[in-house]
């Protein structure tokens, strides 16, 4: 026999069996007890809510020969025949695949005839949504005034895009996202039907990935089952099916980030993507993580409305200690920002890097967050006693080793004089080109400034020539190949242009003064 779906194989039969959706289910009931039936409904909600499952109980209830408390019998043989599939007195219609005029049409020449067996004839329309205006024009009439035998039960997970005329003339029921509490329950029951060794750890993580559907839930699940076939499912198994990171991982990511390490941050991203972690998947649980970090912040009482172990508590309480709230909120925005836009591009590394270098460098950004960041940090480094000291004096091996360093990098250079970096300034694409390709490309953007005596300034425009230029030991490179090539010990002064304004409004242009001065001795 060939292997049912977890979400095919146990779909609610019974109202009773319905899970999450009670304030519905406890109406269609008692208005079937009461014979108080209506003649159009709309079932609106997310997908894997439970729409087409209560359409189809519903369909069953109102033929039901022996109905229980509101509920099919399932035993009749009206409810054997619709559970089937075989039933004249139930259609359902996909209107993804059947939305023109013709469709409806047909339906309109179809309501005129009565059930030849039941009391009603149930037309299922799911994703109604998606009818043109023209259908939607042809099925008004018809819902208007229709036969007394005849329910319709339209399906949607995008109710504004139903027409005014329609709605107006439908019962509306909203579908409510399932929560995590209703879902994990529901997998447990299952999973001991099924006999399979599962932590309750992982089934409630399963039960937060699928986002308030019990369908996904039961999909997700039955992904993981089957990978581990035969084993226990923990909550390890969970995440390397799903593509998830431990909150352990976000929490190296945080620290990272909080003390303006990109490097550190950049590694943390790097064993996710050797791992194979999903980096859509991966940015919407730190979006979560985040999430989490910022109720803790506000409220000592969120034991309750977390879902997670007394050990990541903790951990989140001492973390949030550790930054302010808008702090927390503006990297919140960049990555809810980067949510979006990962989804459909080609270079999701690249996006999620730079959303780590902005959260590492909040001075790319002129936002009020990224300035309360940039307060922030002063801040902390003030506490932390972080100040500017005098070399110790080193004594020992130390010395030595750093006398032999002093030895290899060769006698001292002179300082150079305005002279020596004018001429610096002359030559400098051709300075530019014998380094690499990256710093080379960045530098082609600079903007060539007196920083002081024996100083270059590099004005740059752009955030990330500026950040990448300024990181590590690209400035040291380029100093060395100036100082070599002339000869004199030249030192260079970065900065970014944030003032909005030209460059030259704010700065002297060497680059304008040295050929105009070049004009001159030609003429």
């Amino acid at each position: 026999m060939s292997y049912t779906a977890l979400y095919r194989k146990y779909r609610p039969a019974q109202f009773e069996e319905v899970k999450g959706q009670e304030h519905i289910v406890t109406t269609l009931k008692n208005q079937i007890k009461a014979g108080r039936i209506g003649h159009a409904y709309l079932f609106c909600g997310t997908r894997g809510t439970g729409k087409t499952t209560v359409a189809k109980i519903f369909a069953r209830a109102v033929n039901c020969e022996n109905p229980q408390d509101g509920s099919p019998c399932g035993e009749c043989s009206s409810c054997r025949a619709i559970a089937e599939g075989t039933s004249m007195n139930v259609i359902e219609i996909d209107a993804a695949s059947n939305n023109g005029v013709e469709n409806i049409r047909q339906i309109r020449e179809e309501v005129s005839y009565s059930p030849t067996e039941g009391r009603y004839k149930v037309y299922i329309i799911d994703e109604v949504h998606m009818l043109s205006i023209g259908a939607f024009n042809a099925l008004l009439k018809t819902l208007e005034e229709p036969p007394s035998y005849v329910i319709f039960i339209l399906a949607t997970t995008e109710s504004h895009k139903i027409p005014v005329t329609i709605l107006s003339r439908c019962q509306k029921y909203d579908f409510r996202r399932i929560s995590i509490e209703t879902i994990s329950g529901r997998l447990m029951d299952l999973m001991r039907k099924e006999q399979v060794d599962v932590e309750e750890k992982a089934i409630r993580y399963v039960a937060k990935a699928a986002d308030g559907s019990m369908r996904d839930a039961l999909s997700l699940l039955d992904q993981c089952i089957a990978f581990y076939l035969g084993e226990k499912l923990t909550y390890d198994h969970v995440l390397d099916v799903l593509g998830a990171a431990d909150t352990e991982v976000f929490s190296r990511l945080f620290r990272a980030v909080l003390a303006g390490n990109v490097t550190e941050s950049i590694c943390v991203l790097e064993e996710l993507i050797i791992q194979g972690r999903e980096l859509g998947q991966f940015v919407t649980d730190f979006v979560w993580y985040l999430r989490n970090l910022l109720l803790v912040k506000g409220s000592d009482q969120m034991e309750d409305v977390l879902d997670m172990s007394s050990e990541n508590l903790a951990l989140l309480k001492e973390e949030a200690q550790m930054v302010e709230s808008d702090v927390i909120m503006r990297y919140i925005r960049v990555f809810s920002e980067l949510s979006g836009q990962i989804r459909y591009a080609p270079q999701k590394r690249v996006l999620i890097e730079i959303a780590l270098i902005k959260l590492c460098r909040p001075s790319m950004e002129t936002t009020q967050d990224a300035l309360a960041d940039r307060i922030a940090r002063l801040e902390r480094q003030m506490e932390s006693g972080v100040v500017l000291q005098a070399p110790v004096q080193q004594t020992g091996y130390r010395a030595q080793e750093q006398q032999a360093q002093s030895a290899r990098k060769g006698p001292e250079l002179p300082k150079a004089i305005p002279d020596d970096i004018r001429q610096v300034v002359k030559n400098w694409r051709s300075v530019i080109q014998e380094l690499p390709g990256l710093v080379r490309s960045y530098l082609k953007y600079a903007h060539l400034s007196l920083g002081g005596d024996n100083k270059l300034m590099l004005v740059f425009d752009d955030d990330m020539a500026y950040t990448y230029i300024n990181e590590g030991t690209h400035k040291q490179e380029i100093e060395k190949l100036i100082s070599d090539r002339i000869g004199k010990e030249i030192e260079l002064v970065i900065r970014q242009n944030e003032s909005g304004r030209p460059f030259e409004e704010n700065y002297v242009d060497l680059e304008k003064i040295v050929h105009m001065d070049i004009e001159i001795e030609d003429e």
